[in-house]
């Protein structure tokens, strides 16, 4: 592949002069001197403008082959071993231009193979680089952890291939492991903003050697907070790196971000922001609050993988206990579950040994998740972008699913304008246990009733030749080996799961 063309140097973490005749106004460095000057009111900045947005349409040709967009040769042959026969409209529209060098705003529904999208031009763009200690050459910023994993293991087998190393610097996990991890040298670096930070104020990670940046679910990052983390984080890497943003959305503090750290970026949509997944099926069920528990229960005990959407964490954690009660085997996934509990929880989920998921919104972008064919709105989201990230769990990859809310006549009015918002008509019917309608729609049916105890965590057993415990590797298989004597195993090598162990960090980045 040939090199790219360098880029603009532009000022550290600051705007960027435009060309002559577009110059920005300067604000003056202080009062001129001379008569007093007379008080005007303050003018209040004009909002960023931001990039015209054009969905991109694959040409009538059809959409052009992996290689015809240029990617490496080791990279085309582990896409073939990974089954990728051809790209998602996300990946044909931005790879030329990110293999290019250029910045980029995409936008992308759930489940439109966005991080493959950034991910295959990340390892294509730090191909024969060289990792120095603490000096990571790509950096992937997301708001979960689970979300940072899942990006971890989407790209492994292409990092591989080129024999970059991976790292994934997340809270809930052992800060000392992942010092030593960056300190025997990554390639490419998934973090959640939190865990960085405290990397960054330790003084053991350092960005100056960043040369390409993806930013994934710049709006979820701002409704969590995270955004002067983020711009904090941005400002320790090269101003004339290449960053790539992707987004739900374009408002709020993320046009601000656009404006501020990306230079000249094309933008590629393949959807409307406001449109629902075609292949969604979504219904509206008008429920007795009496009733709702037991509706639960019998869409719960159907065939198929279900993901219940609630409120709260002591919701997630008192429906997953009725559930068990039932016979209904679940897990709840929140915010305020250790790390390797959530990592166990999503792989029975993906093995199908749990059915069940009840989740929050802070876990919900952590699941993805294929073959998931219903998602349940236990409790109606609180606005439109929640509502279709909850959806977005399933018909998944342009697979088919189904959507359903529960509502109480006290919720009517409000989920009414909130399926207005998002851009949705749903099927509206009454249920009831048992209901016609809510078997036809979901498959629910009467569980067992008899109790099933929660999974048991795995069992730490000594290490052999030593009395010390084997750490658990944190999912449901058993403890990774240990070198002899006791030693700390090798850092995680390219999409290896880091060792569990203390939380640490900062308790801002606990999502």
């Amino acid at each position: 592949m040939t090199s790219p063309s360098r880029r603009p140097a532009r000022q550290q973490g600051a705007h960027q002069p435009a060309s002559a005749g577009t110059r920005r106004p300067r604000r003056s460095g202080g009062r001129r001197s001379g008569a007093p000057q007379q008080q005007r009111p303050a003018r209040v900045a004009p909002k960023p403008a931001m990039p015209e947005e054009v969905l991109w349409t694959a040409p009538e040709s059809g959409l052009p082959t992996f290689a015809a967009l240029g990617l490496p040769e080791p990279v085309l042959r582990a896409l073939d071993a990974e089954g990728f026969t051809e790209p998602r409209p996300i990946q044909a529209a931005t790879l030329p231009e990110t293999l290019r060098g250029r910045d980029l705003l995409g936008r992308g529904q759930t489940g439109s193979g966005k991080t493959l999208a950034f991910g295959l031009a990340l390892v294509a763009r730090l191909a024969g680089g060289r990792a120095q200690a603490r000096r990571p050459r790509g950096l992937v910023l997301v708001p979960t952890r689970e979300l940072a994993q899942q990006v971890v293991d989407a790209v492994e087998p292409f990092a591989k291939a080129l024999h970059l190393r991976q790292a994934v610097v997340v809270g809930g996990l052992s800060m000392n492991r992942q010092i030593d991890t960056l300190a025997r040298g990554v390639d490419l670096l998934v973090a959640t903003p939190g865990r960085l930070t405290d990397h960054l104020n330790e003084g053991t990670c350092d960005l100056s050697a960043v040369e390409i940046t993806a930013i994934d679910e710049a709006d979820r990052m701002s409704d969590m907070g995270f955004l002067p983390q983020v711009r904090r984080i941005l400002d320790r890497t090269p101003a004339d790196g290449q960053r790539l943003l992707f987004s739900a959305t374009l408002d709020n503090e993320v046009s601000t971000l656009v404006d501020r750290y990306l230079h000249d970026p094309v933008t590629r949509a393949v959807a409307s922001a406001a449109a629902p997944v075609e292949t969604m099926d979504h219904h509206l069920f008008m429920v007795d609050r009496a009733d709702k528990n037991r509706i639960v229960h019998e869409i719960a005990a159907r065939e198929g993988r279900t993901i219940f959407f609630v409120r709260t964490k002591h919701g997630a954690d008192r429906v997953v206990k009725q559930l068990r009660r039932e016979g209904v085997q679940a897990s709840a996934l929140h915010g305020g579950k250790a790390q390797n509990a959530r990592n166990r929880a999503i792989d029975a989920f993906k093995d199908g040994s749990i059915p069940v998921l009840v989740a929050t919104d802070v876990a919900a972008r952590g699941i993805h998740v294929d073959d998931v064919s219903l998602v349940v709105h236990v409790d109606p989201p609180g606005d439109p972008k929640d509502y279709l990230h909850r959806a977005g769990r399933t018909a998944r990859g342009g697979e088919s699913g189904v959507v359903v809310t529960l509502v109480t006549a006290e919720e009517r009015r409000d989920v009414d304008t909130l399926m207005r918002q998002a851009g949705v008509s749903p099927d509206v019917a009454d249920a009831a246990p048992g209901s016609a309608s809510l078997v036809d729609v979901t498959g629910a049916r009467r569980p067992s009733g008899v109790p099933v105890e929660a999974p048991k965590p795995p069992q730490q057993q000594p290490a052999a030749g030593t009395g010390r415990r084997r750490r658990s590797s944190g999912r449901g298989g058993p403890a990774r080996q240990q070198t002899g004597g006791g030693q700390r195993q090798q850092a995680p090598s390219v999409g290896q799961r880091g060792r569990r162990g203390g939380r640490g960090g900062s308790p801002r980045n606990a999502a």
